[in-house]
């Protein structure tokens, strides 16, 4: 039985005959009395009486008309509710990210998609590297913001905000003075290392001519815990420059550029390609699409900063 049977039989019952209400469904009248015929199979009972050329409602069939009025009723309101979506859109996007990359790069992402789409709730799912990724596979989640490239052909890539990873330092360590700092001059100090993800795989690639030297004094799972842990002198660390700029501009740590070459991530917003996306979920990737737009504008006009004057060697 399907929504046309219904709106049929509705029909008859509005005008009263089989051929009336042929005219206004545009069929035959044989066409229409075969539906009704159908109908009355499958309900397993009669749904009118039919005296000469008039006809009257058996009682199931009153039963009948007033169940299908309500379910045509509800599919005009979900209709309606659905069609309405594109104009005032409403529900729940679930966000897969890390809790650093939350609070330093995407409050005003949020913050502005919010403002055009306030009747969208917004979860955010702490989560790392893989797990980020595996998440939008499984569609447990609907976004993912994590560090990119993806080899994954699965996964669609809208890239967010890309920044350094310095080695950070509180401000009395004793590499606190060097602008750059090698694997090397790393390798006496006690480490602060990221339990896992992308960047500690670059970490461990980095100071991988030194693994045998390295003293790992702690590994953790929060960048916020390991960047206190840093100013405390409880070691030095590896972290983004746009999770530490309040405390870099308060002085509380140093950070120092990698040497030979600097390390740089750049993260990104992934999803499925083969996501059926609301209008809230194009919304949200049009939102992260302008925020890197800006990004890139504000840093091509950023003056850049004078080199610094050579240093003097120390004395030995």
């Amino acid at each position: 039985m399907d929504f046309d049977q219904l709106h049929t039989f509705l029909e008859i019952v509005r005008l009263k005959s089989f051929s009336k209400a042929a005219q206004t469904c545009f069929r035959t009248q044989p066409a229409i009395s075969a539906q009704i015929r159908q109908m009355e199979q499958e309900l397993g009972t009669q749904l009118f009486e039919r005296f000469g050329s008039r006809i009257s409602l058996t009682t199931a069939g009153k039963i009948f008309t007033e169940y299908s009025q309500r379910i045509l009723e509800t599919k005009g309101q979900a209709f309606d509710e659905i069609r309405e979506l594109e104009k005032v859109p409403r529900g729940q996007l679930i966000i897969a990210a890390n809790e650093a990359t939350c609070l330093k790069v995407l409050p005003s992402v949020f913050a502005n998609y919010k403002k055009h789409y306030p009747g969208i709730r917004l979860q955010v799912v702490r989560s790392y590297g893989s797990k980020t990724v595996q998440g939008v596979l499984d569609n447990s989640v609907d976004f993912g913001i994590a560090q990119i490239p993806i080899q994954d052909k699965k996964v669609e890539v809208v890239q967010v905000h890309t920044d350094e990873i310095c080695l950070m330092v509180g401000k009395d360590h004793p590499l606190a003075g060097r602008p750059k700092a090698s694997a090397e001059a790393i390798v006496d100090y006690p480490l602060l290392l990221p339990k896992s993800g992308r960047t500690r795989s670059r970490i461990n690639e980095f100071l991988e001519d030194y693994e045998d030297y390295i003293k790992i004094s702690m590994e953790l799972e929060s960048s916020e815990m390991l960047k206190q842990f840093v100013v405390a002198d409880l070691g030095i660390g590896f972290m983004a420059m746009s999770h530490a700029r309040e405390e870099i501009a308060a002085g509380e740590l140093i950070a120092l550029r990698l040497e030979p070459l600097p390390m740089t991530r750049t993260i990104g917003l992934i999803y499925r390609k083969d996501k059926a996306l609301s209008r809230a979920a194009i919304g949200f990737i049009e939102t992260v699409a302008a925020f890197a737009r800006e990004a890139d504008k504000a840093a091509a006009e950023k003056p850049k900063a004078p080199a610094a004057p050579a240093r003097k060697s120390r004395a030995s």
